[in-house]
């Protein structure tokens, strides 16, 4: 019983919101209706919520509304009037609410702070705006501290706190050194969101003097500048290594809260040597994608435009070969109030019923409440004809006083959103838009509309007649628009004439009058024919036409589709085209267009021009278009047709086909209606309702078709019933909460009569429901919305007309939406085939937990780890999906001798569901790979030297190497093949007592307990026993090394024009070696960039001489010593170089002492003296950069000017000079790395204005501002 009641209940609020729909009024966008019309205010533009202004420029806090009549408008601060009038400071703008408060001359931003709201109204209401809060923006200056130096023992973590100033906004964090360049950053050495520099582990490299944290605060264009941080790294041998600790976030775990839509920022630094990387992951789920990015070395995790469903734990993974470490942040993601349906503006007659809904969402639930002209609406004066019902206002039988603007405030803890909509009641006599006496001009058989624009309140009724005395216009003939419009779907000559339309309410009544002109249609009576021309003739196109005598055709000619050739062979006469002496390039179609201001025809024949035969021919051609088509026995549902064949042209006629032109619904469209043989000239022809057919004829013969006959006359048949209704009638729900019923729609010859509409009916299926209902407009879709999840439905689709229904349909079945799968396949079993596949059972979970079309099970499986070599890499899952209501599966291609991971999920047309529990399984031990390589190495006369790598894929635990090897004959013959089994923890073997002068083939493979893997194959030979040997021998290879390079030489027996390349790397090193080529034949090369006090080894070899290479040989660089340099110092030069200067500074000094004590202290030096401004920081004229600081000069902001004001902050309008005056123009300013471009010159200082004012360095702030 309470089921029936809620959804007559439902049913009841849709004919209540539907009924509301019809009943609001659309006023036309009609400029001078606009200017007429009363209307209550509308807010068009204001300030942001939260407004932070530059304190030293004017506060303009914007407030613009419009509204009939003009509104006034008011403002209130922290909630009480602000009577502006009573500010010498404060303006408002004229006809505008918008406020100027004026800082520039003597205001202080501090004084007007607070939360402003503006208010226009005018007789019909009021509209307020958003709480403006104004906060003027800051920027404070960095508190005192001392700071001790940083030492720190090499291999250590370090933090570098900036600690910046709280400012408003916050400032953008940066460091840079002395010389203001960007301090380098990498996955060792990085900046946090918080600003502080991290280390994850030191190196003697970061040992300086100048760390600085600068904060630059945009609002005010200023740069704070931190005291410089001063780290000494100091080096202990062997530097230890250590596995990663989080720097930051501490501790395992932590929370973080963001809002709905914003950027979720999460980070992770770790120490740690060597140093870590950071690996991000989702707890149980998988990271968004195209919304996820990685910043800072990976040790920040972004996620744009996050929403409810990223709420979740988010795990950082910092490892080395150490170890790992890992921290948990889980995540919750509220939101502030947003629109689901925001209020609307109503406009009313008096009497009507109408509604505003305002709907919003948030986390948690915003709270909704109402206003009435800015006052809450318990508190307003009361309106019988308005009812609030939570979060909808009902409005009953209202009168104009009913008219008000209403707030709508939807609100939780994280904000607020603030909507005006105004019900506007009106009540207006009849107006009618359309210019008075209005000419339409259609052809004839062709639609017409006339235009009848109307407003109203109430909504006026719409009438139309013909002439001045005429009837009212009704039946199926006419078409009456909502719009006021008149369609006439078929106009004869005869619906010329004028036409009145008449507006008429309660409130009065008006008429307009319109005129209609019906036009024959232009024809072509004479087509253009196909020719044939012989080369050099001439081709002649006609295009006679009949035309309307009141309009004025134009005829255009085209060759292809294109305009005719630029060509005097060319002529275009009154009604006919003429090409003379035709050439092959003339092939092609000619169409004659006729053009007028209402219609437009068009013919075509194609010209072929020919080579002229040496004897007559008979020409064959398509045959010449059917005439004298006509139409007789007309009856509703078919009529006769006959016609008159054209000429054969020597080739018979096959066939007629005949096509029809719909002009009601498809003008100038023409389809296939049916064929007959070229025997028969009349056809009887099957016809449906409510179409206005033409017919034409086209006769075919073995050349091809002809031109179309001339359309026959027209025929209209009677409206009906709709004979059928939508084919492909299916029902699939979109959301899991509704059902989306969708079918083809009707053609327009189909739809039998006009008003085509269809009814859409559905009801649950094995549930004793009724049928429910609902007639939709010619539309191919409904959704049916509250459904339950995936349950199915019985759906049916009916045409229907103004005439009636068509026939009952046929039901379908149809599935309300799916929803993601509940629970996760059970019993999960796996069965190892052998090493490189298993099979996977599992446990069909209930058809009621799918919850959707079950399509079928995926497989995620991923390796762990392989056993043979106990080392994990990144994992790639791996997914296999088996359709249907199966319950196991195959997994190919697995690696032997490894540890695997798997889960199962269901899989539903919505997506997947919750996957079971990991389960661990291991493949056995395989064959391995081949061994990653086989070098055979120093051949001697009875010795070859074999070194081979193990193998790539080991596929389970080696237990020895296999060598096979025979020698081989001049012609290719094999001898003896000896086997040799060596242990698998050799890498090299020196094989003797071989034969001189021989080659052999070697075979080589590993052994696992399972067997023999792959082979590789080699082939080597052994050196003749005499003096000259058959292969190049590189010998006594010696060494010269000094601190950062080496000379290498050795001695060469072989061939001539060898081609040499010396090989190094780092000794002890499993690292490749590296190549360097020797140009010409020379017997020594120079190794260049070598690190000091380092082992090297070396080695020698031949291009293309079978690799052949000298033994290694290794040497180690000197150390890094400072005595290896010339000391300046000790220079004869340079000692008398400070000589002659010192002795110029005591001339100078002895030279400044007497003026002083003669002409005594100048005043504008004691000004200066006593002036001097404390926050100037000297800048030395060397290079430009900032001098040495002292505990006085600690926390010193940069300056942008010359002037600095009391309150330490560095002012944009302050400024007295700049980089410009210093430096090379607009140079001054940074690379994108961060660098400072621009030198300071020598350029003097401005005059100053008054004797008394002290000059100052400049300031390289403009640079940085271009910069940050």
């Amino acid at each position: 019983m309470m089921k029936k009641k809620s959804v007559s209940a439902r049913k009841a609020s849709l004919v209540l919101f539907l009924c509301q729909m019809i009943s609001a009024l659309d006023v036309p966008l009609d400029s001078k209706l606009l200017e007429e019309l009363s209307q209550p205010p509308t807010i068009t533009q204001q300030s942001p919520k939260d407004y932070i202004v530059d304190p030293r420029e004017n506060i303009v806090i914007q407030c613009e509304a419009k509204g009939k009549p003009p509104p006034s408008f008011s403002w209130t601060r922290n909630g009480t009037h602000f009577d502006i009038d009573k500010d010498a400071q404060v303006t408002m703008k004229p006809n505008s609410g918008t406020l100027v408060i004026n800082i520039m001359n003597g205001g202080k931003a501090e004084a007007y702070e607070g939360v402003y709201q503006c208010t226009a109204r005018n007789e019909r209401g009021a509209a307020v705006s958003n709480n403006i809060v104004i906060r003027p923006s800051r920027s404070p200056l960095w508190t005192k501290e001392k700071l001790e130096p940083n030492h720190v023992r090499e291999g250590d973590s370090l933090v570098l706190h900036c600690r910046p100033p709280v400012g408003l906004p916050p400032p953008i964090i940066f460091w840079m050194d002395n010389a203001f360049q960007r301090l380098p950053q990498s996955e060792r050495v990085s900046q946090g969101l918080n600003g502080d520099l991290y280390f994850s582990n030191v190196q003697p490299e970061d040992t300086r003097e100048d760390y600085i944290c600068y904060a630059r605060f945009n609002h005010t264009q200023t740069i704070q500048q931190k005291q410089p941080i001063s780290v000494k790294v100091f080096s202990t041998k062997p530097v230890t290594e250590r596995q990663p600790v989080l720097l930051t976030p501490t501790g395992s775990t932590s929370t973080k809260v963001e809002l709905r839509g914003n950027v979720l920022l999460l980070e992770c630094i770790a120490a740690g040597l060597p140093t870590p990387v950071i690996r991000w992951i989702k707890e149980g789920g998988e990271l968004p994608a195209n919304r996820t990015f990685f910043e800072n070395f990976k040790k920040t995790l972004k996620i744009i435009d996050v929403s409810e469903a990223d709420s979740g734990n988010y795990k950082c993974i910092a490892r080395n070969r150490l170890g790992s470490a890992h921290h948990v942040i889980s995540v919750t993601v509220k939101a502030a109030p947003y629109w689901i349906t925001a209020p609307r503006n109503l406009v009313l007659s008096p009497g009507e019923d109408g509604t505003l809904i305002c709907r919003a969402n948030g986390n948690p639930k915003p709270d909704i409440s109402w206003l009435a002209n800015g006052v809450p609406i318990a508190i307003a004066p009361e309106d019988p004809s308005r009812k609030v019902d939570g979060d909808t206002i009902i409005f009953s039988h209202v009168q104009e006083r009913s008219s008000a603007v209403y707030q709508c405030n939807a609100s939780n803890e994280y904000g607020y959103l603030l909507a005006n909509a105004f019900v506007n009641v009106l009540a207006e006599p009849p107006r009618i838009l359309t210019p008075a006496n209005k000419l339409y001009q259609v052809i004839a058989d062709s639609p017409a509309l006339l235009d009848c624009a109307y407003f109203g309140s109430p909504k006026p009724e719409i009438e139309w007649f013909k002439g001045v005395k005429g009837s009212i216009l009704r039946g199926n003939e006419y078409v009456f628009h909502d719009n006021g419009t008149l369609e006439i779907p078929v106009a004869q000559k005869d619906s010329t004439g004028t036409y009145t339309c008449v507006a008429r309410n309660e409130l009065g009544k008006i008429q307009n009058e319109v005129h209609l002109e019906v036009k024959d249609p232009t024809m072509i009576i004479k087509q253009p024919e196909y020719k044939v021309i012989q080369r050099y003739g001439q081709a002649s196109f006609e295009c006679v036409i009949k035309h309307d005598s009141t309009l004025l055709p134009t005829i255009i000619w085209l060759k292809d589709n294109a305009e005719l050739p630029d060509d005097e062979r060319f002529l275009v006469g009154k009604d006919n085209l003429t090409i003379m002496n035709v050439t092959d390039k003339d092939d092609g179609t000619y169409t004659c267009i006729v053009n007028t201001t209402l219609d437009s025809v068009s013919a075509s024949a194609v010209l072929t021009v020919v080579a002229a035969p040496p004897t007559p021919a008979i020409i064959y051609a398509r045959p010449n278009p059917p005439f004298d088509l006509e139409l007789t026995g007309q009856l509703e549902r078919s009529v006769e047709l006959s016609w008159i064949p054209g000429d054969e042209n020597n080739s018979p006629i096959t066939n007629f086909v005949i096509e029809y032109e719909d002009g009601l619904h498809e003008p100038g469209v023409w389809h296939y209606q049916t064929e007959v043989p070229g025997t028969q000239t009349t056809v009887q022809l099957k016809l449906s309702p409510y179409v206005n057919y033409s017919f034409r004829v086209i006769a075919v013969n073995e050349i091809g078709r002809s031109q179309p006959s001339e359309p026959s006359e027209q025929y209209l048949t009677k409206s009906a019933n709709p004979d059928e209704n939508p084919s492909n009638v299916q029902g699939i729900g979109s959301e899991p909460d509704n059902l989306v019923i969708t079918w083809e729609s009707l053609k327009g010859f189909q739809s039998n009569g006009p008003g085509l509409q269809y009814k859409v009916s559905w009801r649950q299926k094995d549930v004793d429901d009724e049928w429910t209902s609902v007639i939709v407009a010619n539309v191919s879709k409904y959704i049916v919305s509250g459904t339950p999840t995936f349950v199915p439905y019985e759906i049916k689709v009916q045409a229907l007309n103004d005439l009636g229904y068509a026939p009952e349909p046929s039901e379908v079945i149809g599935h309300s939406g799916e929803d993601l799968p509940m629970v996760a396949p059970g019993n999960v079993q796996v069965h190892v085939i052998n090493s490189t596949l298993a099979k996977v059972h599992w446990d069909t979970v209930p058809l009621k937990t799918v919850r959707g079309h079950l399509q079928g099970y995926k497989v995620y499986y991923w390796k762990v780890q392989s056993l043979s070599r106990r080392s994990r890499r990144h994992v790639e899952k791996k997914i296999l999906t088996f359709r249907g209501n199966k319950t196991f599966g195959m997994l190919p291609g697995l690696e032997p001798y490894s540890s695997y991971k798997l889960n199962v999920r269901v899989v539903n047309g919505k997506g997947e569901g919750p996957a079971s529990p990991d389960k661990l399984f291991k493949t056995p031990e395989g064959v391995p790979s081949s061994p990653s390589f086989l070098r055979i190495t120093n051949p001697t006369l009875d010795s070859l030297t074999l070194e081979w790598g193990s193998p790539t894929h080991p596929n389970g635990v080696l237990t020895s190497y296999i060598l096979k090897f025979q020698p081989i004959n001049n012609t290719h013959e094999l001898g003896p093949l000896v086997e040799i089994r060596i242990p698998a923890n050799e890498s090299s073997l020196i094989l003797k007592n071989l034969n001189y002068s021989t080659r052999y083939k070697f075979y080589f493979n590993a052994q696992t307990s399972v067997g023999s893997g792959s082979q590789i194959t080699e082939e080597a030979i052994t050196i003749m026993d005499e003096v000259q040997p058959l292969y190049p021998r590189i010998r006594n290879v010696t060494t010269a090394a000094a601190e950062t390079y080496a000379n290498i030489s050795w001695e060469y027996e072989g061939p001539d024009h060898a081609n040499f390349y010396v090989e190094y790397g780092v000794a002890g090193s499993k690292e490749d070696w590296k190549k360097e080529i020797v140009n010409g034949s020379r017997s020594f090369f120079v190794l260049k960039g070598l690190t000091p006090g380092t082992a090297y080894k070396v080695r020698v070899g031949a291009e293309g001489l079978s690799g052949f290479r000298s033994s290694e040989d290794v040497f180690e660089t000197g150390p890094a010593m400072a005595s290896r340099q010339v000391d300046i110092a000790t220079q004869g030069w340079f000692i008398g170089l400070m000589c002659a200067v010192a002795l110029l500074i005591l001339i100078l000094l002895i030279v400044c002492f007497i003026r002083r004590n003669k002409g005594g202290k100048y005043p504008v030096k004691e000004k200066e003296d006593a002036h001097a401004d404390p926050e100037i920081q000297p800048m030395k004229e060397d290079d430009g950069t900032f001098g040495e600081y002292s505990d006085a000069e600690d926390h010193k902001p940069l300056k942008k000017g010359s002037r600095t004001p009391s309150d330490r902050t560095v002012k944009k309008e302050d400024s007295d000079d700049s980089l410009v005056d210093y430096g090379e123009g607009v140079n001054g300013q940074f690379n994108e790395d961060g660098s400072f471009i621009g030198q300071y010159s020598g350029k003097k200082e401005k005059e100053p204005a008054e004797g008394n004012e002290s000059s100052e360095a400049p300031s390289p702030v403009n640079a940085m501002n271009s910069f940050v």
